[in-house]
């Protein structure tokens, strides 16, 4: 049990409904999942956008009804209006709530309800709820202009009292309200911006810094500058060390094609100093995720220093099987497909469990979730495949062309409970 869970739980039982819950078995597969709510006729889901893609691209590939369910509530990760105009392109009646909160803000503070696409560039987190106050504040707890970004802090009887036996963390974090002297403060971390329509735009994180040649570097400003370039929907910064350069920044991002290198360091050059452009900028068509739907800053450290260095003497797809696997793995990991050798190890190119279950339901059950932990290494995988065309069981040969990504919850997000 644990915050969200409690509400997840109850709150169907508090209006007379019921709450269902799903074996983790059938989380794991989409298909059985989507069954699981037209025969539990479920009016109200939760997921993380990972899953709700992974649910889109069976639906997408296998067209079903789902005539008693209202509203897909996605929480604890960004929605990216990509994934929000593919949910109303297959399912336009069925109204998408974005959610936002923390877990010291008592989760839900902001809900955007859309019936269609919004038109803006980012989905909104929407309006506060309820007996909540959000500000968006500078560096001294200032309010800054209408548009302009800051730190999101939170206000009100949503606040917590603090983390336990840790006193100089919650003293960091909850202050009292200067607008409300008898009320709590949260300092969240995240980092947003008022729109003119009341609505509240998360613009991703701030409480990552650094120092490089002496020089203390804020990850989040960094982030926020690279977001707001067009064509960059999301992004993530690491540092990184070569052998004599020393530590370096390196900027990953997304989007729906490259941005032109030069043109992104001249749109940072404009508003950051030189020290904190990144030296290299690596596009993919997603950013890896861990299991609770996270960028994977880690898994992207990992692949910063391991591009960096690659060396090229290294064998690359050979056989057919192979190659069909190699664009495969391109596809769910969001890199090159040259980059890819015949012995990489599908979690050492940063690969989670997440992407594991994307690839599996990108070759269509040619393997399972299973087989890809156990066989993590390409050349292993066309093995295990080929082995099975040889016996012929009915496994076809993967293509490499879905676009599902998951977690492991159906209707709960991380511990932290942010975006």
């Amino acid at each position: 049990c644990f915050d969200i869970s409690l509400w997840q739980l109850l709150a169907a039982l508090l209006v007379g409904g019921r709450t269902l819950l799903v074996e983790q078995e059938i989380i794991l597969d989409a298909k059985r999942f989507i069954d699981k709510l037209v025969e539990g006729r479920v009016n109200v889901v939760q997921v993380v956008p990972s899953y709700l893609e992974v649910l889109l691209s069976c639906l997408e590939q296998h067209p079903r009804e789902l005539p008693d369910l209202r509203c897909v509530v996605v929480t604890g990760e960004a929605l990216k209006k990509e994934l929000a105009q593919r949910w109303f392109a297959v399912k336009p009646a069925i109204k998408l709530v974005n959610a936002y909160g923390l877990t010291e803000t008592s989760d839900d503070t902001n809900h955007e309800i859309m019936d269609s696409v919004p038109r803006r560039e980012r989905v909104p987190v929407g309006r506060l709820i309820n007996n909540v106050r959000v500000y968006v504040v500078d560096e001294h707890l200032s309010p800054v202009p209408l548009g302009a970004p800051g730190e999101i802090v939170f206000s009100g009887i949503c606040v917590g009292r603090g983390y336990i036996n840790d006193r100089e963390r919650t003293q960091r974090a909850f202050l009292t309200d200067p607008h409300h002297p008898y009320e709590r403060l949260y300092r969240s971390g995240d980092y947003g911006r008022w729109l003119p329509e009341g609505k509240l735009e998360f613009l991703g994180r701030r409480d990552t810094q650094v120092k490089i040649s002496g020089l203390r570097i804020e990850i989040g400003d960094i982030e926020n500058a690279l977001l707001r370039v067009p064509g960059v929907r999301e992004d993530a910064v690491v540092v990184t060390e070569r052998a004599g350069r020393g530590r370096h920044l390196v900027a990953f991002y997304s989007g729906e094609r490259p941005v032109d290198a030069k043109a992104l360091r001249e749109r940072l050059s404009a508003s950051l100093p030189k020290y904190m452009v990144p030296t290299v900028f690596h596009w993919r068509n997603r950013l890896p995720l861990t299991d609770n739907g996270k960028v994977d800053k880690r898994a992207l450290a990992a692949l910063a220093a391991e591009l960096d260095v690659a060396g090229q003497n290294e064998d690359g797809p050979g056989t057919a099987t192979e190659h069909r696997l190699a664009a495969a793995w391109a596809e769910v990991l969001g890199v090159p497909k040259a980059q890819i050798r015949r012995r990489d190890h599908f979690f050492d190119r940063g690969g989670t469990s997440l992407s594991a279950l994307k690839l599996a339901v990108a070759l269509d059950r040619a393997v399972s979730l299973k087989d890809l932990i156990g066989h993590p290494i390409l050349a292993d995988q066309a093995k295990l495949i080929d082995s099975r065309l040889k016996r012929e069981v009915p496994a076809p040969v993967p293509v490499g062309g879905g676009r599902p990504a998951v977690t492991d919850r159906t209707a709960a997000r991380g511990s932290e409970g942010r975006h």
